[in-house]
C-alpha cells in the first residue's frame, strides 16, 4: 500500500515536470560522447576532469546502453529509439530509410532555432548516418572530421621489439612521428575550441565525440607514465565461466587480428588472453582515456558554465578481460555500463544509483531546453516523426521519493548462431537468428536468448538458446549464471515476465 502511494505521487511529480518549461537562462548544449568507453576506471587510475564533472553534476551512475555496438547505439541515443524500433543492428542501413523519417535530437534543436554542429565521431560515419552524418536535416554546418582520422587504421604503431610500423592493438606513440603530425582527437578539440570561442547570437548544440578509447589503442606515449604497469590489476575473474550460455561469448575478432595479438597464437575461439598481454591492454586502455580525460578538462576550461547544460556519456562499455572477454558485442554489465553526466546551471549536484538508458537523454535534454515537452510515448510499431522510448529524468534529479520505483535498463544483442564464428562479434542482419534481451534492475541481470527473424523483425520466445540471470549483490563481476539454482526461480520467472512485457512494447 505505502508503495503503491509513492507510485501515486511519483507519477504525478513526473507528470508536472513534464510540463514545466526550462530555465529561461540556459540556452546553449554541449554534448560530449566517448567511444567505447567505460566508467569508473580502476581505483589505481585518475580521470580528474571527467570525476570533477562528476562531482559538480548529475551523476547517474547505472547507465546501460541499448546495444554493445558504435553504430546502432549512437542512433538509438540519438533518435531516443531502441533498436527494435530503428530495425539496426549494425552498420549497413540508415534508419530514415529502413525504419522512418524519425527526429534525432540536433534535429530538433535545429528546427527551434539552434545553431547545431558535429565534431568528431557523433553519429557512426558510413552508410548508417547515410555517408553525411545525418546533414543537413540534423546539423547547421557540415559535420567535422579530423583530416588525420583516415590514418587510423593503418600501421603507424612501433612495435617494440622488431621496431616496424604495425597495425597493433597497443600503440603509445609521439605525436609529431605520425602521419599529419597530430592525432584526430586532438584535432577534433581545437575544432570545438573554435566554435565556443565565438560569438554569436542565437543559442547553440555542439556535439563532439572522441574516437578514443576506441582500438586501436592509440595515444599519446607519455600517457603511459600516468598508468604505471604496476597499478594496473588483472580481473579477478579472467576465464569464461562454466556456465556461461555458449550464444553469450564471444570471441573478440577485432582484438585478435591486431599485428601484436595475432603473434600471441590464441586459439579460437574460447583462446584467454595471457596475463602479461591483458596488463598491457589494461594499462594501454586507461592511458587512452586519461589523454581524453585531460582533452575533456581542456574543452570544459571553454564552456560558459552559466548558460550551457553539458552532458558527457559514451555509446557503450568495453571489456577488459572480465570472464576471458575482450571489446563489447555482448548483454555484459562490462560492455553496457557507461556514464551519463549532467552539468546543469542551477541544479545541485547528485549521485543518483537508479538503473538508467542511454535512450532516457534525448527526453531529459527536450525538458531540460523546455522544446515541446508534450512528446508521446513510442508504440511498439510507431512511425511517428518524435515520439521517445526513453523517460524524462529530471523527476529523478529532484526526487526525494524512494528511486526504485520501477526503473531499469533494457538492452539487446544479436548473434547469427548459438556456437560463436568469426562473424558472431557483429553479424550482419540477413545473417542474425538470434537476438538476446537482458533487462538490468539494480540487483538484477537477465537474460533471454531467443528465436529472431531479421526479415520480418519478429521473435520467438519459446525457442531459448540460453538463459542467464546475475545477482549484483553477490556477483558484480556477473560470473556466476544462477538461472538454475531453485531459490532463484521465483525472481528469475519475475524478470522473465517484465522483459517479455517491456520488449513487446
Amino acid at each position: 500500500m505505502r508503495r503503491d502511494l509513492y507510485l501515486t505521487i511519483y507519477l504525478i511529480y513526473n507528470y508536472i515536470a513534464g510540463l514545466a518549461t526550462a530555465n529561461p537562462e540556459i540556452k546553449n548544449v554541449v554534448f560530449i560522447i566517448i567511444d567505447d568507453f567505460r566508467f569508473p576506471p580502476e581505483t589505481s587510475v585518475s580521470l580528474p576532469n571527467i570525476e570533477k564533472m562528476a562531482a559538480n553534476g548529475i551523476y547517474f551512475k547505472n547507465t546501460f546502453a541499448q546495444q554493445a555496438l558504435c553504430a546502432p547505439s549512437r542512433n538509438s541515443i540519438l533518435t531516443g529509439r531502441r533498436p527494435d524500433a530503428l530495425r539496426l543492428y549494425d552498420f549497413y542501413s540508415y534508419w530514415r530509410s529502413s525504419a522512418g523519417n524519425f527526429t534525432t535530437i540536433p534535429q530538433l534543436y535545429k528546427d527551434n532555432g539552434y545553431e547545431t554542429y558535429s565534431v568528431g565521431k557523433v553519429f557512426h560515419p558510413g552508410i548508417s548516418s547515410n555517408y553525411t552524418d545525418d546533414f543537413p536535416l540534423s546539423w547547421t554546418y557540415l559535420p567535422y572530421h579530423p583530416p588525420t582520422e583516415k590514418y587510423k587504421e593503418d600501421a603507424v604503431c612501433k612495435d617494440e621489439t622488431s621496431g616496424k610500423y604495425q597495425r597493433n592493438l597497443v600503440c603509445p606513440v609521439r605525436v609529431k612521428d605520425q602521419p599529419g603530425r597530430s592525432l584526430p582527437d586532438l584535432q577534433s578539440l581545437e575544432y570545438a575550441r573554435n566554435i565556443l570561442s565565438k560569438r554569436r547570437s542565437k543559442p547553440f548544440f555542439l556535439a563532439i565525440g572522441f574516437h578514443k578509447p576506441h582500438v586501436p589503442l592509440k595515444y599519446p606515449r607519455k600517457y603511459l607514465r600516468r598508468v604505471p604497469l604496476k597499478k594496473v590489476h588483472l580481473p579477478k575473474y579472467p576465464q569464461m565461466p562454466a556456465n556461461m550460455p555458449p550464444v553469450a561469448w564471444h570471441p573478440w575478432t577485432d582484438v585478435r587480428r591486431r599485428t601484436d595479438i595475432r603473434s600471441l597464437n590464441i586459439s579460437f575461439p574460447y583462446g584467454t588472453m595471457p596475463p602479461k598481454w591483458t596488463l598491457k591492454i589494461r594499462q594501454s586502455y586507461y592511458a587512452a582515456a586519461t589523454y581524453i580525460d585531460d582533452l575533456i578538462g581542456i574543452l570544459m576550461s571553454y564552456v560558459n558554465k552559466t548558460d550551457t547544460i553539458v552532458v558527457l556519456t559514451s555509446d557503450h562499455g568495453w571489456s577488459l578481460g572480465e570472464n576471458g572477454l575482450w571489446a563489447k558485442y555482448s548483454n555484459f554489465d562490462a560492455a553496457l555500463k557507461v556514464p551519463l553526466i549532467f552539468n546543469i546551471p542551477g541544479k545541485v549536484p547528485k549521485s543518483i544509483e537508479t538503473p538508467v538508458e542511454l535512450v532516457d537523454i534525448f527526453p531529459t535534454l527536450v525538458q531540460l531546453s523546455g522544446i515541446k515537452a508534450n512528446i508521446p510515448k513510442c508504440r511498439r510499431i510507431d512511425e511517428s516523426v518524435l515520439c521517445f522510448d526513453g523517460q524524462n529524468l529530471v523527476p529523478l534529479m529532484d526526487a526525494k521519493f524512494p528511486s526504485y520505483l520501477n526503473y531499469f535498463a533494457i538492452s539487446q544483442y544479436p548473434r547469427p548462431s548459438v556456437y560463436p564464428k568469426k562473424t558472431s562479434d557483429k553479424p550482419r542482419l540477413k545473417k542474425i537468428k538470434i537476438m538476446g534481451y537482458s533487462i538490468r534492475t539494480k540487483r538484477y541481470r537477465y537474460t533471454e536468448w531467443i528465436s529472431f527473424n531479421s526479415t520480418l523483425f519478429t521473435r520467438n520466445w519459446n525457442i531459448t538458446y540460453g538463459i542467464e540471470l546475475y545477482d549484483h549483490m553477490n556477483d558484480p563481476e556477473e560470473h556466476n549464471n544462477v538461472y538454475s539454482i531453485s531459490k532463484y526461480k521465483a525472481i528469475a520467472s519475475f524478470l522473465s515476465k517484465k522483459l517479455r512485457a517491456q520488449v513487446s512494447v
